[in-house]
């Protein structure tokens, strides 16, 4: 995690998948904590990268079994695979902002929290 104090700004917004803003350095460290201690043998994949004036737009992948609870969900002890995307804004040689969505029901349906359609099976 002490790589994060070099790279992100102490007043860095992150304005997240879930719907509602993280605000501050140590409230970004948290919940990033709270990610990798669910999700301890996660991997990253990068697809894309776009960087344009002071905005960088990045679309990865990331697998990860659900070993520990977050944002109040149980260990499933299932894999996942899922996609997101992220645009930041650098400011300073630091990311002062994030704006950042995934792939929530494939997330869902993996863990087993949203059924699946009918052609899924």
């Amino acid at each position: 995690m002490a790589v994060i104090d070099e790279l992100y700004s102490p007043d860095f917004v992150l304005h997240s998948g879930s719907g509602e803003d993280i605000r501050g350095l140590e409230n970004f460290k948290k919940q990033l904590s709270e990610f990798f201690s669910a999700f301890p043998d996660v991997h990253f994949t990068f697809d894309d990268m776009v960087v344009e004036g002071d905005k960088a737009a990045v679309r990865f992948t990331w697998t990860g079994t659900h070993k520990g609870e977050l944002m109040g969900v149980l260990p499933t002890n299932k894999k996942v695979t899922i996609w997101e995307i992220s645009i930041d804004r650098i400011a300073g040689g630091k990311f002062v902002e994030e704006w950042n969505r995934y792939d929530t029901l494939g997330w869902m349906r993996q863990l087993g929290l949203a059924p699946t359609s009918e052609k899924e099976g």
